[in-house]
């Protein structure tokens, strides 16, 4: 199979982003001890950290018994619970600090971010189970609608817990905007294939993040906590938006989502921006194609906290 051409695909722009990243956050990470990653992709965020919107009230507090961060720019029609990416092995308040905080003032609304147990120290269900426990505190604590939010791992949690939020917390949950999120998808075709090997993140990355989050186990097929594309009921989810990265392997899941909910007569669209690489939430503040692509995770959050849906059936 022909390789994708990523020098006419991505943009100086974004290659610009790219070769910044890599010098900060190697491309042979995976090879690291785990400590040694850590210290370097914290090094990392801090290098991307675009600061926080001065109108936005931080406090760290603490849900289901789950650390959390809640942000907070006026009066809030709605909450957004968000679960930060890093391969369920790095990441934290810290990594997608300033993400939270601007989606807080562009919105308007909450945004609470979930502390989840990484791995190899919290290995499956244990991620799923904090994401989870936190979301079930919200949801008893905090009143008015209840928007589901990740990037990458944390679009598969918020994912999962959607799905596990099926008869136990009915009418709360408005929508889901998941950013290229790892759902469990078929790794024989489309993007997996495709783009393999795309920049920052390839199929072997994916390989060693599952092994450690798994502690090495084989997983049962069938669990959506795990995989939530691997349910047997797509029925009764809430309206979801995906957000993909045209040169991510990880975009084919973001259309078979949205095939899974349509098919079980949801409401779903998949966004997949060309140019895009995995992770491009951190390029915003250089490339203008990447501050697109946020524009449509915000957009899409701020149409669904509000009970709208402003996307075609196409």
């Amino acid at each position: 199979m022909t390789q994708p051409d990523y020098r006419a695909l991505i943009d100086a722009e974004m290659w610009a982003y790219i070769h910044k990243l890599d010098g900060t956050y190697p491309p042979d990470a995976v090879g690291m001890t785990i400590d040694q990653q850590r210290e370097v992709y914290n090094a990392m965020c801090k290098v991307f950290h675009q600061g926080r919107p001065e109108a936005v009230k931080v406090v760290d507090t603490s849900y289901g018994g789950v650390p959390c961060r809640q942000y907070e720019a006026g009066a809030t029609a709605a909450t957004v619970v968000y679960y930060h990416g890093g391969g369920f092995v790095v990441g934290g308040l810290d990594s997608h600090d300033d993400v939270c905080a601007e989606i807080s003032a562009r919105t308007g609304y909450r945004v609470i971010s979930v502390d989840y147990g990484l791995a190899p120290e919290v290995i499956f269900p244990g991620c799923f189970e904090d994401a989870w426990d936190a979301f079930a505190a919200i949801a008893a604590q905090v009143s008015g609608p209840l928007l589901l939010c990740g990037d990458s791992a944390g679009g598969n949690l918020a994912a999962a817990v959607a799905h596990y939020a099926r008869g136990r917390i009915e009418g709360r949950i408005v929508g889901q905007v998941l950013i290229y999120p790892g759902l469990g998808g078929d790794r024989g075709q489309g993007s997996y294939v495709t783009h393999a090997n795309a920049p920052h993140l390839t199929t072997a990355d994916m390989e060693f993040y599952k092994t450690v989050r798994t502690g090495g186990a084989i997983m049962p097929l069938g669990d959506p906590r795990f995989a939530p594309l691997q349910d047997t009921d797509f029925s009764g989810l809430p309206p979801t938006v995906c957000v993909t990265a045209q040169c991510d392997p990880l975009a084919s899941d973001g259309e078979a989502y949205r095939d899974a909910l349509r098919a079980a007569g949801g409401q779903a669209v998949w966004i997949n921006v060309d140019g895009m690489v995995h992770a491009c939430l951190r390029a915003r503040g250089m490339s203008q194609k990447a501050a697109g692509f946020f524009d449509e995770v915000v957009g899409a959050i701020d149409a669904l906290g509000r009970g709208d849906w402003p996307y075609s059936s196409s």
